[in-house]
């Protein structure tokens, strides 16, 4: 299958990839976590806490990817919309994940430009194989991505509630839009494909919460 860029797509498509690993991403809502007191954690809470996060950190990086090239190869344009809009929502959830990575005195992955580029790679090839796939590898994506982040909640510790406030968000809105591309018409992914996608999600997440 020859994947064709015109020059526009590739200006935005770097620019934007630019500015998502070098973490220069801005949330339009508030984060959940403002407001919530700062608990003491010892050392080792701390850096588990920070471990989780920077995988989710990471799990941004490749949903900012994945949503810029399915979105930017898709003709329809209600669905292009949908795309963008979930896209904003992932842009804050990378923004809050980095702030706390910060308040938790650790960094985020080394190997950001990797996923993106990965994630990127497949999402052309998902949106080539039409709506109904690409819409399809969304619902998949953001279901192993929901249940990923309710196991996060259940494993960081009880008192670091700022963590716990980011992540419950993301998971409801991780949920809504797995929904929304349902409702537009995503196809089934066949149980190969959905396994490759575990395969590589496993990782992903295991390397990421140590680089």
């Amino acid at each position: 299958m020859m994947l064709k860029f015109t020059p526009d797509q590739l200006v935005i498509g770097f620019d934007r990839a630019l500015r998502t690993i070098s973490g220069q991403a801005r949330s339009s809502r508030v984060n959940p976590a403002t407001g919530i007191p700062e608990e003491a954690l010892d050392e080792r809470e701390q850096k588990h806490s920070a471990g989780l996060m920077r995988v989710n950190h990471v799990g941004e990086i490749c949903a900012q990817a994945l949503y810029d090239a399915q979105g930017g190869f898709s003709k329809n344009p209600e669905i292009r919309q949908q795309l963008q809009h979930a896209g904003l929502e992932e842009e804050d959830h990378l923004a809050w994940t980095a702030q706390r990575l910060q308040e938790l005195n650790s960094h985020t992955s080394l190997m950001n430009p990797f996923w993106y580029a990965g994630a990127y790679a497949c999402g052309v090839i998902a949106a080539k194989l039409g709506d109904a796939v690409s819409l399809g590898f969304v619902v998949e994506t953001e279901r192993q991505v929901e249940a990923h982040l309710a196991s996060h909640l259940r494993q960081l510790p009880a008192n670091d509630l700022k963590s716990r406030a980011i992540v419950e968000q993301m998971r409801i809105d991780e949920v809504a839009h797995g929904a929304s591309a349902q409702a537009l018409g995503a196809s089934e992914m066949p149980a190969p494909v959905k396994l490759a996608m575990k395969c590589m999600a496993k990782v992903m997440t295991t390397t990421a919460y140590y680089v």
